[in-house]
């Protein structure tokens, strides 16, 4: 994947100052025995710059979060290291030999450098084995280690959430945001937004009409001054060909929440381990429960299949049709729930006016 304009704006400075370095140290040694040319200064400068931006690439999947986790294992390691430099390791080995170090020319060098040879041996593998242990934890073991880092992040500002297609394009994704009963940073990888973008360059009319729905709602959520999202350009550590496979990576990469509208990738994400926002599921819980008995008052729209029939709804859509009303449509009425019928379209309820008669 192509790299953003702003990395490679900052590759293009970088150049250019290790260039002019390279230009200056070629000046400073201008009339000396060691005299270099400008030109060499300049090879010289974009070489170490090429080595490095190499090395960057090879970074490409290193995240801040992986950096500061490696930071933190790296210093453990060092301290664990330092601890067992205090023991003075390096004398236990002098006296085991001590009989061999006597027998040889410049004995106390060869001390020296036996201790500074363990020294940096320590430090360097102690130091490497914590920050590889690190990588290969977990949030909860930087929880076990110091507590409640992880609850006072998560009390102030969330747990991420991350979205996938169809939540991007569902619309009521923002109106739960704006209700408050959803909080953390939202994050939509960077192949969701371009598989958006694929779909408002498709034939297909609808195809290209729910690309630029989710765009759009993508838009409102960013000049949304309550709403937090950013876009996600790392790609998952595990090169895998399924979407949904790269968004539950991604997902677990980040320790975020999976919001999505998918039934199937809901099932397999749970399967997986994962925390799940399925919108469905947050919709059928929200849906007003009627029984029979149950009393409601509704606005009648329209007539009946039968004559004497009217029909009102819910505020989910939920059709009422309400017997011998009629000649109150157009007005609010009470009802009360007869009977009740699921379809293949949804729950269909029959109600009587209230009072009856």
């Amino acid at each position: 994947m192509a790299s953003p304009p702003s990395v490679n704006v900052a590759r293009l400075t970088y150049q250019f100052i290790c260039a002019s370095a390279g230009v200056a140290i070629a000046l400073s040694t201008k009339g000396t025995p060691y005299e270099v040319s400008g030109f060499m200064g300049i090879l010289f400068g974009l070489g170490v710059a090429t080595v490095f931006i190499w090395m960057e690439t090879l970074m490409k999947g290193f995240t801040l979060r992986g950096f500061s986790t490696a930071t933190f294992g790296l210093a453990v390691g060092l301290m664990c290291a330092w601890l067992l430099t205090r023991v003075e390791v390096s004398k236990l080995l002098e006296l085991a030999f001590r009989e061999k170090l006597e027998s040889t020319e410049n004995s106390e060098v060869m001390v020296n450098a036996l201790r500074l040879s363990l020294d940096v041996t320590l430090f360097a593998s102690l130091g490497f084995l914590g920050a590889v242990l690190s990588l290969r934890g977990n949030r909860d073991d930087f929880a076990f280690i110091i507590p409640y880092v992880r609850f006072r992040q998560d009390a102030s500002s969330g747990q991420p959430v991350t979205l996938d297609l169809e939540a991007v394009i569902d619309g009521r994704v923002i109106g739960i945001l704006h209700s408050g009963f959803l909080h953390g940073r939202l994050i939509v990888p960077r192949f969701v937004l371009d598989e958006l973008q694929t779909m408002t360059a498709s034939p297909a009319n609808g195809t290209r009409q729910r690309g630029q729905r989710g765009l759009d709602c993508l838009e409102r959520m960013q000049k949304a001054s309550d709403i937090q999202i950013s876009i996600h350009d790392t790609q998952p550590a595990h090169d895998t060909d399924s979407f949904n496979a790269r968004l539950m990576e991604t997902a677990r990469m980040l320790g975020a929440r999976l919001l999505t509208a998918d039934e199937n990738l809901a099932k397999i994400a749970k399967l997986q381990g994962l925390d799940v926002l399925n919108i469905h599921e947050l919709d059928e819980a929200l849906k007003p429960s009627l029984a029979v008995g149950q009393r409601a008052r509704i606005a009648l729209m329209r007539s009946g299949k039968e004559d004497h029939q009217a029909v009102g709804y819910l505020p989910d859509g939920t059709m009422i049709v309400v017997n011998h009303a009629v000649t109150k449509i157009g007005s609010t009425v009470d009802v009360i729930v007869v009977s009740t019928l699921h379809t293949a379209s949804g729950l269909m309820v029959f109600a009587e006016l209230y009072p009856a008669g």
